[in-house]
């Protein structure tokens, strides 16, 4: 919900696929869910995945566009997300994760403002 909030606010859909899809597997209907206790914090319901997936196991959210950076917030405290720019087999990270200690150093006043 923080870092890929369309679902939350528009009910958006993105396909979501196993990071290590195997054809033609057997599949069993799963919900996808963001790690925010809250009930819009939801990217599938009963949406038919292999039934083999555990879990930690990595999914691919796609065609999520540039909103999920512009969108992302520190919602529950939570540092935002790497970001990846992906175009055919190449990949770039054009964001560095954000860390703990950067996101409280946004919440620290400096001395010669207080």
């Amino acid at each position: 919900m923080n870092d890929l909030m369309r679902p939350a606010l528009y009910d958006a859909r993105h396909p979501i696929i196993p990071y290590n899809e195997a054809k033609g597997q057997a599949t069993s209907p799963f919900d996808v869910v963001g790690p925010i206790c809250e009930t819009s914090d939801t990217f599938l319901i009963d949406e038919k995945l292999p039934n083999n997936l555990v879990q930690n196991d990595l999914l691919a959210i796609t065609v999520a566009g540039a909103y999920g950076a512009v969108m992302a917030s520190n919602y529950n405290t939570r540092p935002i997300v790497m970001e990846a720019l992906v175009s055919d087999d190449r990949f770039d990270m054009i964001r560095q994760k954000q860390t703990v200690e950067d996101l409280v150093n946004t919440d620290i006043v400096p001395e010669w403002l207080a």
